[in-house]
């Protein structure tokens, strides 16, 4: 079979024939049918702080894994042939530890595993597994967003997106901040009640959470916007450094988070939203030999929402 390899930062992908992978006692084996791609395995391909995370090479990457299993050891009984499933990418970190969804076949832990409900595309749950799972996780989770909050959404790209929608469908008041005002409506629609180019404009609207998918200078001004005793959700890592008011964050009682990731509830609750018909996120899907391409694409901005590879029907 052919696979998406890793070798090394700065240097691109291969496009390689790889042994099938072979069952092992407590895994099944699943045909992928939706490999989603992330900004992260940009930063994988350009980032040598990535390297770390990958202690054998070459890897097949590829952490947001939909699809089918075909087969099942023998002391495996919680799952079955024939199964829809989803990857949780928190559990054995494929893409990066163990071979990912940027080649047609993986072996899965059935602790790792998240049964796809019906009425869910391949492609919505490549999504759910990391997109989903940790905008949900940031918004839900870390953030303990409840009905009735106002929230600050930074950035209505891949991530934010879901995590506008997610707070929206539990009964929050949405404020979006998004530099691209081609995407304004799209906020909207999303259930947003105001949006604007920055998040300081919704100052005087008393935000209880803000959570920031965008992670530039937009941390700062999450933490001067966000009311008084508020909390701000540190997603994006669009910069790995930032600067804020010291003076700001203490008289101003701030609190400022952290979130990464999320867990197999995040993505089972993100399903479930899907299944209802009331989560959409916009995906654009590929096939497995544009991987590559689209990659440069996430690269130079040019995806709006996720891009998923398709592998078959």
């Amino acid at each position: 079979m052919k696979s998406w390899r890793f070798y090394n930062t700065h240097e691109p992908l291969r496009y390689e024939e790889v042994p099938e992978p072979e069952l092992q006692p407590g895994k099944v084996l699943i045909d992928v049918k939706a490999g989603g791609l992330c900004h992260s395995d940009v930063g994988l391909l350009e980032d040598e702080k990535w390297l770390a995370s990958v202690p054998v090479r070459p890897m097949t990457p590829g952490h947001e894994i939909a699809g089918v299993i075909t087969a099942v050891a023998d002391d495996v009984t919680e799952f079955a042939v024939g199964d829809r499933v989803a990857i949780c990418p928190m559990i054995e970190f494929h893409g990066y530890a163990v071979d990912g969804g940027y080649g047609p076949k993986v072996i899965a832990s059935p602790a790792a595993l998240v049964p796809i409900p019906d009425g869910v595309s391949y492609a919505q749950a490549s999504a759910a597994t990391d997109a989903g799972m940790t905008s949900h996780g940031a918004v839900m989770g870390t953030g303990q967003v409840k009905a009735g909050m106002k929230v600050g959404i930074i950035g209505v790209g891949g991530l934010g997106q879901i995590g506008a929608r997610v707070a929206h469908l539990n009964g929050a008041e949405v404020y979006v901040a998004e530099i691209n005002e081609s995407l304004w409506d799209f906020a909207k629609e999303l259930g947003a009640v105001k949006v604007g180019k920055a998040i300081g404009e919704f100052k005087d609207d008393q935000l209880d959470v803000i959570v920031d998918f965008a992670g530039f200078d937009t941390t700062r001004q999450a933490m001067e916007a966000v009311k008084f005793g508020g909390t701000v959700v540190q997603v994006g890592m669009g910069k790995l450094e930032a600067s804020f008011d010291i003076y700001n964050l203490i008289l101003n009682k701030v609190t400022l988070k952290g979130s990464m990731g999320g867990t197999k509830e995040d993505i089972a609750a993100v399903m479930d939203w899907m299944a209802k018909g009331e989560l959409n996120p916009s995906i654009t899907t590929i096939t497995p030999e544009e991987i590559a391409e689209g990659l440069e694409r996430l690269h130079r901005g040019e995806v709006k929402g996720r891009l998923a590879a398709i592998y078959g029907d």
